[in-house]
């Protein structure tokens, strides 16, 4: 049993080369990363009790990045401290992300594979899955073995967009055929999914719902910042029991 929706990584396969371009195909993302890391940040800090104060709060933790693509969340976790693990299920995703890790100076570790095939059980603090488990083949599967990977008491991030008519008109006809935001394909409406959902599948697999927040878009401002509107884009957070 894989994970791995092949028709997935073919399509973000070609994409690759422009993960570190701010103006490309991976803009949304690059627009979204300031407020993800915000929020990644200081629920790190309050969960394990870290100094915020440091230059490098998140020195003493271990992060496996799930879907790590060109490294965006990396490098960013990386230099606040973070000893920081990247997975991705395309080579031509790590082979980008290793690339601009080595001229940014920074040693991060990336591993072409996905969470059912690395042996790395029970070693990490945090697993982040951000905008991936929408890409996914057998979502059941994929949380059942990220699960595996995380430390008693450690925590999950989970990245999504919720399941519904409001979710289908921004991220599908807004985004990809109105504003042409996102290449047309990206989503699947079939494979996103409702926070209950996937509290219930975490909590299957001996991760506990923390807390869920919506991320929303400012046009004004071009910014995104949390919110408690999970109808499109939300977080979910998961201990590990």
């Amino acid at each position: 049993m894989s994970t791995i929706d092949k028709i997935e990584i073919e399509k973000f396969s070609k994409l690759a080369k422009d993960w570190w371009n701010p103006k490309g195909k991976f803009r949304p993302l690059h627009l979204f990363n300031p407020a993800r890391i915000k929020f990644i940040k200081e629920k790190l800090i309050y969960h394990f009790k870290l100094n915020s104060n440091n230059e490098k709060p998140l020195e003493q933790l271990k992060v496996l990045d799930i879907g790590s693509g060109g490294g965006l969340l990396c490098e960013p976790l990386n230099r606040l401290g973070a000893e920081v693990v990247g997975i991705d299920a395309s080579s031509n995703n790590i082979q980008v992300a290793k690339l601009h890790a080595k001229e940014m100076n920074l040693n991060i570790k990336y591993i072409h594979s996905s969470p059912e095939n690395i042996n790395l059980k029970n070693e990490f603090d945090v697993v982040l899955s951000m905008e991936v488990v929408e890409h996914v083949a057998d979502i059941n599967l994929f949380i059942e073995k990220c699960s595996k990977l995380i430390k008693k008491n450690g925590i999950m991030f989970v990245a999504t967009i919720n399941k519904n008519l409001k979710s289908y008109a921004f991220t599908i006809l807004g985004a990809e055929y109105i504003l042409r935001w996102l290449p047309i394909g990206t989503h699947d409406w079939d494979k996103f999914l409702k926070p209950q959902d996937l509290e219930n599948i975490a909590g299957k697999n001996s991760l506990t719902a923390d807390e869920t927040v919506g991320m929303k878009y400012n046009i004004f401002s071009n910014k995104w910042y949390k919110s408690t509107d999970t109808s499109v884009n939300y977080i979910s957070t998961f201990l590990k029991n």
